[in-house]
C-alpha cells in the first residue's frame, strides 16, 4: 500500500521534473527520492516518469495521477489539522495564499497582529498573482487566499475584506502626466504591466481593450513594474499601495484616468474543513 511520504515525493518530483531539486525541497537524498519513485512504480507495474539521460518527465499515467495525489495530500493535511487543533489554538499551521499587492503591502501588518494574539500558530504565506493564489486554495496548498482580482470557481467561497484603488501613473515629465486624458491617448502610449492573470492588469483591461494597448513589457512583480516605469517613459496601472511614496515625492505622477475600485477578496474552499486558526484569522479581518 502506498504511503503519504511516497505521494509527497512523487508530487515534489512531478512539479519540478528534477530529482535533485525535489530531494533538496524534501530534505532527502536524491537516492532516497529515486528509490521511493521506483518502489511506487514497481508496486503498481506502471511507469510514472520518462527518464531520458539526465532528464525526467511525467508519462501520461503520471500526468493523470498527479491531481489525485495532490488531492489526497490535501485531505491528509486537513485531517492532521483537525486532530492537532482539538486542544485549541495552542499549536498548528495557517497557510495563506496572497496575490502580490495584498501580500506585499496590505497583509503583513495583519499577519503580525495575528501572530501577537496566537504566537504558537505557524503562519505560512504563499505568493503569486490572483490566479495562482486561487489555485493554491483549490489544490489545498493554502487554506485561505486573499486576492485583488476576480475569480469564478464554484468550489470557492468569496467575501470582500477591503477595497483598493488602481491608478494609472507615469514618470514625472511624461506628456500625459497630471492632466485629463482620453482612451485614444492611452492606446497610443507605451505600457509596462504585470503579467496576464494579475489583478492590476485585469483592472486596466476591464476598461481598455488589451489588444489596442502598446504593451512593451510584461513583468512578474510590482517592484519590477515600478522600477521600469521610473526608468523609462511608459505608463502603468498599479495599486495605490505600491506607489504611495513615489507619488508623495513626485517621482511618479497620476494620470487623470479613473479605473474602477477593486476589492480584496478572502477565498476558502467550500468543502474543506475550516481550521480554528483560519476562523480566528477571518475574525481578525
Amino acid at each position: 500500500m502506498m504511503t503519504l511520504e511516497q505521494l509527497r515525493i512523487f508530487v515534489a518530483v512531478a512539479e519540478r521534473e528534477h530529482l535533485t531539486q525535489a530531494a533538496e525541497a524534501l530534505h532527502l537524498t536524491p537516492s532516497a527520492v529515486s528509490s521511493a519513485i521506483r518502489v511506487l512504480e514497481e508496486r503498481y507495474g506502471i511507469a510514472l516518469f520518462h527518464r531520458t539521460g539526465r532528464r525526467i518527465e511525467l508519462t501520461e499515467a503520471g500526468l493523470a495521477f498527479l491531481p489525485e495525489a495532490k488531492a489526497t495530500l490535501a485531505r491528509a493535511t486537513s485531517a492532521d489539522l483537525f486532530l492537532t487543533e482539538i486542544g485549541g489554538l495552542k499549536r498548528g499551521t495557517l497557510a495563506i495564499a496572497a496575490s502580490q499587492t495584498v501580500g506585499g503591502y496590505w497583509l503583513p501588518s495583519l499577519l503580525l497582529r495575528f501572530h501577537e494574539t496566537y504566537p504558537a500558530i505557524d503562519i505560512r504565506m504563499v505568493g503569486g498573482n490572483t490566479e495562482q493564489a486561487a489555485e493554491a486554495v483549490l489544490e489545498g496548498r493554502a487554506e485561505l487566499g486573499i486576492i485583488e482580482g476576480e475569480v469564478d470557481h464554484p468550489a470557492l467561497s468569496q467575501r470582500i475584506v477591503a477595497r483598493d484603488r488602481v491608478l494609472v501613473v507615469a514618470p514625472a515629465g511624461h506628456a500625459l502626466a497630471g492632466r485629463p486624458v482620453t482612451p485614444d491617448e492611452l492606446t497610443q502610449a507605451r505600457w509596462v504591466l504585470r503579467e496576464p492573470g494579475s489583478g492590476t492588469r485585469s483592472a486596466l483591461t476591464s476598461v481598455l481593450d488589451e489588444t489596442a494597448l502598446d504593451i512593451i513589457l510584461s513583468l512578474p512583480s510590482n517592484e519590477a513594474v515600478r522600477s521600469a516605469v521610473l526608468s523609462g517613459n511608459a505608463l502603468t496601472a498599479v495599486s495605490e499601495y505600491v506607489v504611495r511614496d513615489d507619488l508623495a515625492t513626485g517621482r511618479l505622477v497620476p494620470v487623470a484616468f479613473d479605473l474602477p475600485e477593486r476589492a480584496f477578496r478572502l477565498l476558502r474552499h467550500k468543502e474543506r474543513y475550516r481550521s480554528k486558526a483560519a476562523l480566528a484569522f477571518e475574525a481578525l479581518l
